[in-house]
């Protein structure tokens, strides 16, 4: 029993869900009185249905920011639970267990928040190189016990903390990127179908590798033999190095960002396809402008774009963005070719994704098939109470 531990109460009727299986409890369904709102953000808490005066029944055992519209993040049934590093390692090995039943090497997202009872913690594995992101004030408040559990579990030669997400100022958390333990290898790399990718784990976007389109990457891959293949908004040539590693005859990688271009041109070195690869810097849009007026096609394009949608007020031009992406990209994709369009925008639902889409490539004139409907991997499971968190959406069409 922990009597130290504050009690939460929720208002009257607010706990049916959270006995559904929820992980969260919003603000306005909490009895915020002066105490509550005393409590320290990331606090663990008692949480109890409103009981008429005496004390109600006990729900859960959560972390707690009073500041935060998500107030209450789910950590465990037990009311009284002792959330230490012995309960993040147990969580760690459930989570660990999945992914080497899932996959043959360790490259693979380790935790996925919620989904893997760890809310507001993201964790990427890159071999012997943890990358972990706390993005709640809960989560930055079990730091110390995090870095205990990684190391009981995985051991591993470094963890980076790359807390330097948009979300945390949600949380009221600072930005930063730091080594907090052991010493990064020298030239890290992530292995994929077959290709090398240089891993930056301290100066990379999000924790330096997006493990969420492994499998839509594999499936291009396979229809790229001998074909020319487009790749746009490519980051470090994910897609496109593998298309050249399964055979492609040529892949053009085409990002604004000139320092994830040279890691691309430095991946197809490793992988052994640099004659078949080349990078250039610009504008997707641009891009794809210049290539209708020339006339050049590519037998597989691929658009996967970063998040148009960053807020609910974003989804209208997003979902124009879109349909433009998906009209001016099947302009350029040759008949019987293959065009991949995809969005991260977790604010852009998949019925209307696919309607933008589907409009996008009426528009160019084009009829298609659509050979594949799919979000992220398995090691990006997704919270059955949670919706909202298949976040990615992807579908590869078959143009005419």
């Amino acid at each position: 029993m922990t009597d130290a531990r504050p009690t939460i109460r929720l208002q009257r009727g607010a706990d049916a869900r959270l006995r559904r299986g929820h992980p969260w409890v919003f603000s306005n369904e909490v009895a915020m009185t002066a105490e509550a709102k005393a409590i320290a953000p990331g606090t663990i808490v008692r949480v109890e249905a409103e009981g008429g005066g005496k004390g109600g029944e006990p729900l859960c055992c959560a972390y707690f920011n009073p500041h935060s519209l998500i107030a209450l993040r789910r950590l465990d049934d037990d009311a009284d639970r002792t959330i230490d590093a012995g309960f993040l390692a147990e969580r760690l090995a459930t989570a660990l267990g999945w992914r080497e039943r899932l996959f043959d090497a360790p490259y693979y997202r380790l935790v996925h928040a919620e989904a893997d009872g760890l809310p507001g913690l993201v964790v990427d594995r890159f071999g012997d190189v943890v990358v972990a992101q706390a993005n709640t004030a809960g989560m930055e408040r079990l730091e110390p016990a995090l870095l205990e559990a990684l190391g009981q579990v995985l051991d591993p030669a470094a963890v980076v903390l790359r807390n330097d997400t948009s979300v945390r100022g949600l949380e009221g958390l600072p930005s930063e990127v730091r080594l907090a333990a052991g010493t990064v290898p020298a030239s890290p790399t992530v292995a994929e179908g077959g290709a090398l990718f240089p891993l930056d784990p301290l100066g990379g976007q999000k924790t330096g590798w997006f493990f969420d389109h492994r499998d839509n990457r594999a499936f291009v891959a396979r229809l790229a033999a001998g074909a020319r293949v487009l790749d746009l908004y490519c980051h470090t040539g994910g897609f496109g190095v593998q298309c050249a590693v399964a055979g492609a005859a040529r892949v053009d990688l085409v990002d604004r960002a000139a320092p994830a271009l040279q890691i691309a041109a430095r991946a197809a070195e490793l992988s052994g396809v640099a004659d078949r690869v080349t990078t250039r810097k610009a504008d997707a849009f641009a891009a794809l402008e210049h290539l209708i007026k020339t006339g050049e096609s590519y037998d597989v394009v691929v658009c996967d774009p970063p998040a148009f949608a960053k807020s609910k007020k974003d989804v209208g031009g997003a979902a124009r963005a879109y349909r433009k992406l998906a009209r001016l990209a099947a302009q350029v994709t040759a008949p019987d070719g293959v065009l991949l369009l995809a969005s991260c925008s977790f604010h852009m639902d998949p019925a209307s994704f696919a309607q933008q889409t589907a409009r996008g490539v009426g528009e160019s004139g084009r009829t298609a098939r659509i050979l594949r409907r799919a979000g992220a991997g398995p090691d990006h499971p997704i919270h059955p109470q949670l919706p909202e968190s298949a976040y990615l959406k992807c579908e590869v069409m078959a143009l005419d």
